[in-house]
């Protein structure tokens, strides 16, 4: 009798595991940029599956885009979430859509900011007029950060190796 309990008791302890590991993938409520380095949990340079690892697999796959681009959203055909776009099977860009909620980088940066509180807190900047909107970007060895800009406010982040932030 113990034996069966203590196997019913296991089995249930890895379903339970087994349930909770893709329940703990998504989306962040209150994403960070963490410039140079991630954007939303997503680094440069990770597999599909290590992408999958940390946002799941809700996503949509962007059809007109150049390159293979998935876009992670809160719930099915709305705007805020995140792109995630590959080159070669690895990630070469990630940015966020439409101003998520919440969403954040350091010293306290958060969206609707004007682009003075942007250079004050991030520091020297080039500007890079896209169609619609500006990306103030800071190039590292490895990656450009970009701070989007729309109607003169903070209005998304994005990380990219070596390549143009517009969109």
């Amino acid at each position: 009798m113990r034996r069966s309990l203590a196997t019913a008791v296991a089995a249930l302890g890895l379903v339970a595991l087994i349930w909770a590991a893709p329940a703990a993938a998504g989306l962040p409520k209150a994403g960070a940029l963490l410039p140079g380095r991630s954007l939303g949990g997503v680094r440069l340079g990770e597999t599909p599956q290590a992408v999958r690892t940390v946002l799941g697999h809700f996503y949509g796959v962007c059809r007109g885009c150049p390159r293979p681009t998935w876009y992670f959203t809160y719930r099915a055909f709305k705007k805020q979430g995140l792109a995630v776009e590959f080159q070669r099977g690895r990630v070469t860009g990630v940015y966020t859509l439409w101003r998520p909620v919440g969403w954040h980088a350091p010293h306290g940066l958060r969206f609707g900011a004007t682009p003075l509180t942007v250079h004050d807190r991030v520091g020297t900047l080039r500007t890079i007029t896209c169609r619609s909107y500006v990306a103030l970007v800071r190039d590292s060895v490895h990656a450009r950060t970009a701070y989007y800009l729309f109607e003169g406010r903070l209005w998304g982040f994005g990380l990219f190796r070596d390549a143009t932030p517009c969109r």
